[in-house]
């Protein structure tokens, strides 16, 4: 099983965290599929950068997020509150509406 999931670095007791995809069976710091973003709690208001699109893809793949991922991705509107996929436009359907308002 695939999971979106957090991995941390940084120094002790001052932790960052990349958002990896990983094999559910890989440790925390260990093996990932692809980086998809970073989170940082330490500053105020928490630091979020995440590639939306990727995120999205592996989601539509079936793949489940972890606890702390399901609440950055929930305030992102990529998943409802049952954790399934919110349709995203796509970029081409984005321009379309942009140029006909």
């Amino acid at each position: 099983m695939i999971r979106i999931r957090l991995r941390r670095m940084g120094a002790k007791k001052k932790p960052f965290y990349r958002i990896v995809v990983a094999d559910k069976r890989s440790p925390r710091d260990g093996r990932f599929i692809e980086n998809i973003g970073t989170y940082n709690p330490h500053t105020n208001p928490e630091t979020v950068e995440l590639k939306m699109e990727r995120a999205v893809y592996w989601l539509k793949q079936g793949a489940q997020p972890s606890e702390g991922v399901f609440r950055i991705l929930r305030r992102y509107n990529l998943i409802d509150e049952k954790g399934k996929p919110v349709p995203q436009p796509s970029a081409g359907e984005a321009a379309a509406e942009t140029a006909s308002a």
